[in-house]
């Protein structure tokens, strides 16, 4: 990745030009960028309407690859706190930890890299999209935003009602160590508040609010066609449960950055040169004797011939 100082940056701050979506910072394994093709994908052909929403976007790696899935008319709504203050103790200290590096111009940097324009950006609180975006007008939103219980807990429940009826949500961090609030979170809106999970990765867990057994059919049918993608299904707490796992996932194609290197066109082979032709050496004339051709000019044919086959056979006897 190159870094590069921008006229659109008065600070100075060296801003990031990924030629790739592999170079831009974030968490973003294969295996959900395949489930995430699948979801979003899957709601374009079947023209389900509603936006997209991210909270959480670091530097903008899954926003970037969201962002290829927008159609006509669709709006993208981005929040994260990027280098504004936190309004609490402990949600600032967390942000310290985590994210160093966060500001919101190498997040739009990276995205404008890939995509012409920005998507809908509240800096601030997650709490402040619930008066940006209009209830039940989201199809698809991904939450990886605060680590802490209570905030996660408040960011489920707004998406829950940003959502369309058949909505998908895919959850960050459910199961990891560093962050137990939101595995609390997560698996108290399964346990108690009506989410439905269709399947979990490593990283993430997919749910609906909706009926979770149509989507969860189709992607059944389709894992079964990936060579690259394990997966099985669990009971858990009498529903169905998909679990995928992906060491050696091929990813689905990415968007194209307007930085990226072009390839050299290969080089044409190079013909060796022939090899000089050598001139191989005349066959040495044979120069007769004296005596033969005397023999052979002077004597009768029948003599000569004669004169020749004893003389080679004094030869031969020699």
């Amino acid at each position: 990745m190159t870094l590069t100082s921008t006229a659109s940056d008065p600070a100075g701050e060296e801003l990031p030009e990924p030629t790739s979506l592999d170079e831009v910072k974030g968490w973003f394994f294969p295996a959900d960028q395949v489930l995430f093709d699948w979801f979003l994908t899957r709601q374009n052909d079947l023209t389900e309407p509603g936006d997209l929403l991210e909270i959480g976007a670091y530097m903008g790696k899954s926003a970037i690859f969201m962002g290829s899935y927008l159609r006509e008319g669709d709006t993208f709504t981005v929040c994260d706190l990027f280098d504004s203050p936190a309004q609490d103790d402990a949600n600032s200290a967390e942000m310290r930890y985590s994210y160093p590096t966060l500001t919101r111009r190498s997040f739009e940097s990276n995205y404008l890299s890939f995509h012409d324009e920005l998507p809908e950006v509240v800096q601030g609180l997650s709490s402040l999209v619930r008066d940006r975006v209009q209830a039940a007008s989201c199809r698809f939103a991904h939450i990886d935003g605060s680590h802490l219980y209570e905030h996660v807990r408040g960011d489920i429940e707004d998406t829950r009602s940003l959502l369309h009826p058949h909505g998908i949500v895919a959850l960050d961090d459910y199961r990891s160590e560093h962050c137990p609030g939101v595995a609390a979170a997560v698996w108290e809106a399964v346990a108690t508040g009506g989410l439905n999970p269709v399947c979990v990765t490593g990283t993430k867990l997919y749910g609906t609010w909706g009926d979770p057994a149509p989507v969860r059919e189709q992607l059944l049918e389709f894992l079964a066609g990936r060579d690259d993608l394990w997966h099985g299904v669990e009971d858990v707490a009498g529903d169905r449960l998909v679990r995928v796992k992906g060491t050696k996932t091929v990813p689905p194609a990415h968007p194209q950055s307007r930085h990226r290197r072009e390839e050299p066109p290969p080089a044409a082979a190079v013909q060796p040169a022939p090899a000089p032709r050598t001139e191989q050496p005349a066959p040495a004339v044979r120069r007769r004797s004296p005596m033969r051709r005397l023999a052979l000019n002077v004597l009768p044919p029948f003599v000569s011939k004669g004169f020749v086959r004893l003389r080679a056979a004094l030869r031969h006897q020699a």
